[in-house]
C-alpha cells in the first residue's frame, strides 16, 4: 500500500473506477468499515474486491485505508501495527486487538452513503 510521500510518479494515472472506490473510502465515517467486497457491491461494478484491493495497494496512503478490511474483520497485511493505532483512536468496535488484529466486522460495518454512485463508464 503507497503511503504519502511514496513516490507518486511510480503510480499509474487514476481512472474512472480507482477513483470511484478512493471517494467510497473517504465516505466511510472513522469508527465504521467495509470491506473489500462490499466496495465492490457498494460501486455496482464489475469488478470485484481483487480489483479494490489493488487500487487499494496503489493509491490507498492518500486516503484512511484502515477503514477497508477483509471480510474476517481483519487489516491489509503487514499493517496491523498503523491499522490498530487507527482504530483505538477512532473507536472502532473491535473482536481482537492482539495479532491477528481483528475488527467487529458486524458492529462496525458501513453500509455506504444514501444513494450509491453510478458504475464507473468503461
Amino acid at each position: 500500500m503507497t503511503r504519502p510521500g511514496d513516490d507518486a510518479a511510480a503510480a499509474p494515472p487514476v481512472d474512472d473506477f480507482a477513483s470511484s472506490v478512493l471517494d467510497v473510502v473517504d465516505s466511510i465515517p472513522p469508527g465504521r468499515v467495509m470491506s473489500y467486497g462490499d466496495i465492490a457491491q457498494y460501486l455496482r461494478a464489475g469488478p470485484g474486491p481483487r480489483q479494490v484491493g489493488r487500487v487499494m495497494s496503489i493509491y490507498g496512503g492518500a486516503v484512511a485505508w484502515w477503514r477497508v478490511i477483509h471480510s474476517d474483520g481483519t487489516p491489509a497485511p503487514g499493517h496491523d501495527g498503523v491499522a490498530l493505532q487507527h482504530y483505538l483512536a477512532e473507536g472502532t468496535p473491535l473482536r481482537s486487538a492482539r495479532p491477528p488484529v481483528r475488527v467487529d466486522i458486524r458492529r462496525a460495518r458501513w453500509p455506504g452513503g444514501p444513494t450509491p454512485p453510478a458504475p464507473p463508464s468503461r
